[in-house]
């Protein structure tokens, strides 16, 4: 089992809110701490989970939020629900807009609703100065084209990234970070690997997105930062570096893209 001796970890997307920890959440977040996982992102996907997600940070140290309408709930959303977000985005312990985005795989909202709402929540995380968490299925292209339309002032991370190293460097040539999770530990998993091998360093970021997509000793079991370790370390052995190297490089992104203000 891989362990961190100087160095400790950021996991830039959790659900950690949701109630599938609600038995157990405080010996979750022990056993993260145990294993040098000392900074965590909590994100929400709808305004209730968002709430949840800002509600846990504030009693928490090393934990912050992210907050934000999902694609799945494009259909539903009033103008009321946009001007929430806003008063929810500026609360103490936000440090991100999310997650966000466009899926084209669930395909849950239809399309055009679903980049109204997108194009809504970059205009204001814009507005607020802060960083976007993306989640992107299968939408590659109306999504690129919606951060161009965007502009400058935009930044963030395309979370629990699943396409190819081409995709990778389009959206690495807007200033966005790319983020791996637990896929890439998986047999198999030849577009993750190569991803996990070519982002440059300095633009990676790692998570768990739990309580989803546990790494490979874990498939079918829930998924917590503790894990997080397990892919570093699959990362690490990819790139042909040592773990504490990866750990300082990607707690560096973290904190220079949610914590610092800058890219």
């Amino acid at each position: 089992m891989a362990h961190l001796h100087r160095s400790t970890l950021f996991d830039t997307h959790t659900h950690l809110a949701v109630d599938r920890f609600d038995e157990d959440r405080p010996e979750v977040l022990e056993r993260a701490r145990q294993r040098g996982v000392r900074e965590m992102l909590v994100v929400g996907y709808d305004l209730a989970s968002s709430a949840a997600a800002l509600s846990l940070v504030q009693r928490e140290m090393g934990l912050y939020a992210a907050v934000g309408i999902q694609p799945h709930y494009a259909q539903q959303v009033q103008p009321q629900d946009l001007e929430q977000l806003l008063q929810l985005a500026q609360q103490p312990g936000v440090v991100a807009l999310g997650e966000i985005g466009l899926d084209y795989y669930r395909d849950r909202a239809p399309r055009s609703s679903q980049r109204q709402l997108f194009r809504e929540q970059l205009a204001l995380a814009k507005e607020l100065g802060l960083p976007v968490v993306i989640h992107s299925r299968e939408a590659s292209r109306d999504l690129l084209e919606d951060l161009l339309e965007a502009g400058q002032g935009v930044r963030g991370v395309m979370h629990c990234f699943s396409g190819s190293l081409e995709q990778a460097q389009d959206f690495m040539a807007l200033g966005f970070y790319i983020s791996l999770a637990g896929p890439v530990t998986y047999p198999r998993a030849e577009d993750a690997w190569q991803v996990a091998r070519e982002v440059p360093l300095e633009r990676l970021l790692i998570e768990t997105d739990c309580p989803w997509l546990p790494p490979q000793a874990h498939r079918g079991q829930r998924n917590e930062p503790a894990y997080l370790v397990e892919t570093a370390a699959r990362i690490a052995e990819l790139r042909g570096i040592d773990l504490e190297q990866l750990a300082e490089a990607t707690t560096g992104n973290a904190r220079s893209l949610f914590l610092q203000g800058g890219s």
